[in-house]
């Protein structure tokens, strides 16, 4: 939650090299082990404009792939109060927490893949969500600093406890316990 990388706007990707590659690779390694549904390249404390996503549909159907410079075009979001249940989100950068945030319900994703070939996806529904929660993390956006008042006081109690918000101070998924 502290890393400078993760409270700034993300630089594009000139070019995709092995060490671009390499970072994907490892995006997806360290995405897996958490395990998460998403990372975003500022969450491994590299400040480009790329994120991995993984998720499987309720049939199991695997959905998985890397976005290198995304633009995002969404609709319109609903107004009203997030419904906790549907609509509770959590975040690698913020472990172990989940809060309601009220997302747009489709959205478009283009950029390119890892071989620089066009990508476009649109999506609804979780994918959405996910598409919308990487996308901010590149614009230097963790989903807590888009929760309501007493949302976001509770995170600011729970980030003082753990001692989270401090550069240098990071976990390592799969490794390290949420609370280290």
């Amino acid at each position: 939650m502290g890393d400078p990388a993760l409270h700034a706007p993300a630089a594009s990707v000139e070019e995709i090299t092995d060490e671009i590659r390499r970072l994907v690779a490892d995006m997806f390694e360290t995405m897996d082990a958490a395990p998460g549904v998403g990372l975003a390249a500022p969450q491994v404390g590299v400040s480009l404009r790329i994120y991995t996503y993984s998720y499987a549909d309720e049939d199991g159907a695997p959905w998985r792939g890397v976005i290198l410079n995304p633009e995002l075009w969404m609709t319109p979001i609903e107004p009203g109060a997030p419904d906790p249940d549907d609509e509770s989100e959590g975040c690698l950068s913020f472990p172990g927490e989940r809060f309601p945030l009220r997302r747009s319900d489709r959205v478009r994703v283009t950029g390119t893949d890892l071989e620089g070939a066009p990508v476009s996806i649109e999506v609804d529904g979780w994918r959405a969500r996910i598409m919308q929660h990487e996308f901010d993390h590149l614009d230097g956006i963790l989903y807590v600093d888009r929760l309501d008042d007493g949302d976001w006081k509770m995170v600011q109690k729970i980030a003082r406890k753990r001692g989270w918000g401090r550069p240098g101070h990071s976990w390592m998924p799969g490794v390290d316990d949420i609370d280290a």
